[in-house]
């Protein structure tokens, strides 16, 4: 299975909110929401004024672009919920290039639902007082954000169903919600399962910088730890997390052939009051190192608990550092040829092997298949040389 890993922006370099050109629709009652989000077109900004807009909201095949994304866009005040607390507070279906901000989010069964709807950003939004899940994406909605968001107090049932960001569905290999990014959130506490669940089948995501807080974790259905990674290629890079039941940021082989290639970097785990065995800032089961990788670094800590990693797996001094068992490179940087083979975007490579691309030699960091060579600072390619 392919995986690739690019991390994005922090919180203190992120753009700043841009809201993009075109008409703006203002709302102030629910019947004027109900109108406007059934006529949204690119580049519409839907401005919410501070008020409760009470019904199961649904958009429906009113797609934005890149270029003119749609917005929905309000302030904490302005808060979308259900009557009767059942049902999905907000349906985006069909729904490409949206942006959901500034907006709260409350008294439903599911928060924000996001259905075969790619590039759907959630941006500074408060998600609370759920039966289920807070935000969900699903039915192959790949690129989506979630970022600088507060999720708490969700999975009221006690059932084990209340994960702050769930991507993917269970036992399911056909959904493919690739490219996740959820970056500098707050989560929990009162997130009754995983702070962030990614699920076998999806490929590609980057959980980064977020405060997770376990209180209230159930334990049911193994909820026991802030992140659940099943899918390949994820990166989980610079969270913070305390409170929790048993273990903090985990990694498993829910199905064959999947839960690979997790990549673990400058997360802090207290593990204060974890109860059981095997009490890991960084759990892993199904770890591999030649089909199914994980990647730990040392810059992760931990207080608490039983240690920082699962025994057996390796931990790597520096970020970038060649694994043990991968052969140290034997090209040498070169300010006037590359001595690399060409970057493949369908060969794999592990930590340390070289490629040349775009006039420049580059490192792995990490095992990666089809992410490009200087896409990302932060991805999977260290640039070492000018060819």
């Amino acid at each position: 299975m392919p995986w690739s890993h690019t991390v994005p922006a922090t919180a203190a370099t992120s753009p700043p909110a841009v809201t993009p050109p075109g008409d703006t629709v203002d709302v102030a009652t629910a019947a004027q929401l109900r109108t406007a989000l059934a006529a949204a077109t690119p580049g519409r900004t839907i401005r919410l004024a501070d008020g409760t807009y009470v019904g199961s909201w649904k958009v429906s095949g009113r797609p934005g672009t890149a270029a003119a994304p749609v917005v929905l866009v309000g302030g904490r005040g302005a808060v979308l919920r259900t009557s009767s607390g059942g049902g999905n507070v907000l349906q985006l279906t069909d729904a490409d290039w949206w942006t959901v901000r500034g907006i709260t989010v409350e008294h439903g069964q599911k928060g924000v639902m996001i259905d075969s709807s790619d590039h759907v950003t959630v941006d500074d939004v408060l998600v609370h007082d759920l039966t289920m899940e807070g935000i969900h994406f699903r039915t192959s909605s790949s690129d989506g954000t979630v970022q600088r968001s507060t999720i708490t107090d969700t999975g009221q049932d006690g059932r084990g169903m209340g994960e702050g960001v769930y991507v993917g569905t269970a036992n399911t290999l056909t959904d493919r919600s690739d490219r996740a990014t959820i970056r500098d959130n707050v989560i929990g506490p009162l997130v009754r399962a995983e702070g962030v669940d990614i699920k076998e089948g999806t490929t590609g995501a980057v959980i980064a910088g977020n405060t997770f807080d376990g209180t209230g974790l159930t334990g049911a259905n193994y909820d026991d730890s802030w992140v659940d990674v099943k899918g390949n290629g994820t990166l989980v890079v610079g969270n913070r997390g305390s409170r929790t039941t048993h273990a903090g940021f985990q990694t498993h082989t829910q199905v064959a052939g999947w839960g690979c290639g997790t990549v673990f970097q400058g997360n802090s785990a207290d593990l204060t009051g974890a109860q059981g065995t095997g009490r890991y800032a960084i759990d892993v089961s199904g770890d591999d190192a030649a089909t199914c990788p994980t990647t730990v670094y040392a810059d992760n800590t931990v207080v608490g608990g039983d240690g920082l990693v699962t025994p057996g797996v390796p931990v790597l001094p520096v970020a970038g550092s060649t694994p043990t068992a991968t052969p140290t490179p034997t090209s040498t940087p070169s300010s006037t040829a590359c001595t690399a083979a060409a970057w493949s975007a369908t060969a794999v490579y592990t930590g340390g092997a070289t490629v040349s691309s775009g006039g420049a030699l580059y490192r792995a960091r990490w095992w990666t298949q089809g992410e490009v060579p200087g896409a990302s600072g932060w991805g999977a390619w260290e640039r070492l040389a000018a060819c």
